[in-house]
C-alpha cells in the first residue's frame, strides 16, 4: 500500500475546487494515496478573525478571476462564479465525514463541487444534497440523519481541533509528516517533498 498524503479540505472553500478535481489522478501517478480529511476551516478562520473574501468585493472579484484562469490552465470546467459563501450549518461537510468513514469521500466531494461550480447548486442545501446522494447510489435520508448524529458532529469538531493543533489554517492543505503545504498551488510542492522525504 502506498503511504498516504493527508488532504485537509473544506466544502465551501473556493480554491479547494481546483484540488478536489485533480489530486486523485496526480497522486496515483506519483504512487501516493490521499487521505481525505474534511474539517471546518470556517471555524478556524472565525476564531482567528480571518475571513479573506467576505465583505471584500475587490478581493472577491480577483479570486473568482484567478480561479477561472487556474481552472483553464488545468483543464477543469469553470462557467461563472457560483453562490458564495455556502453550507452555513456544515451539513455538506458532515456528510463528507460520513463518506470518509464509509469509503466514498472522493466521489461525494467531487460530485458536490461539480454541482456547486457548474450548476450553482449550493452545498449543504438539503434538496441538492439528496440529489447528489441518490446519484451516488446512497440513501439520502439515512446519510443525512447520520451526518446529524452527535457522533459525526463530534468527529467533525475533533478533526477541526486536530487540524488547528497541527497549525493548519486554510483549505486546501496537504500534510506529509510534519510538513504543511497550504493552497492548491502547493500541491505539487507537497508531492515533490513526499518523493524526496519518503520516511519523514
Amino acid at each position: 500500500m502506498p503511504r498516504e498524503l493527508d488532504f485537509f479540505f473544506y466544502i465551501g472553500s473556493t480554491y479547494s475546487y481546483l484540488s478536489i478535481m485533480r489530486v486523485d489522478e496526480i497522486a496515483a501517478r506519483e504512487g501516493l494515496a490521499l487521505r481525505w480529511r474534511p474539517f471546518s476551516v470556517r471555524s478556524i478562520m472565525l476564531e482567528q478573525n480571518n475571513r479573506p473574501f467576505v465583505g471584500k468585493p475587490v478581493k472577491l472579484a480577483y479570486m473568482w478571476r484567478d480561479l477561472e484562469r487556474r481552472a483553464h490552465r488545468y483543464g477543469i470546467p469553470f462557467t461563472s462564479p457560483p453562490e458564495y459563501p455556502v453550507d452555513p450549518d456544515g451539513l455538506a461537510n458532515r456528510v463528507a465525514v460520513v463518506a470518509s468513514l464509509e469509503g466514498w469521500c472522493p466521489e461525494y466531494t467531487k460530485a458536490t463541487y461539480r454541482a456547486w461550480f457548474l450548476d450553482n447548486k449550493a452545498p449543504g442545501e438539503v434538496q441538492h444534497l439528496r440529489s447528489i446522494l441518490r446519484a451516488l447510489g446512497k440513501d439520502p435520508e439515512r446519510t443525512i440523519a447520520r451526518a446529524d448524529d452527535p457522533e459525526i458532529r463530534a468527529r467533525y469538531d475533533g478533526e477541526t481541533e486536530h487540524a488547528k493543533g497541527l497549525g493548519i489554517f486554510g483549505s486546501p492543505t496537504f500534510m506529509w509528516g510534519k510538513e504543511i503545504f497550504w493552497g492548491d498551488d502547493r500541491f505539487e510542492d507537497a508531492i515533490e517533498w513526499a518523493g524526496a522525504h519518503p520516511d519523514s
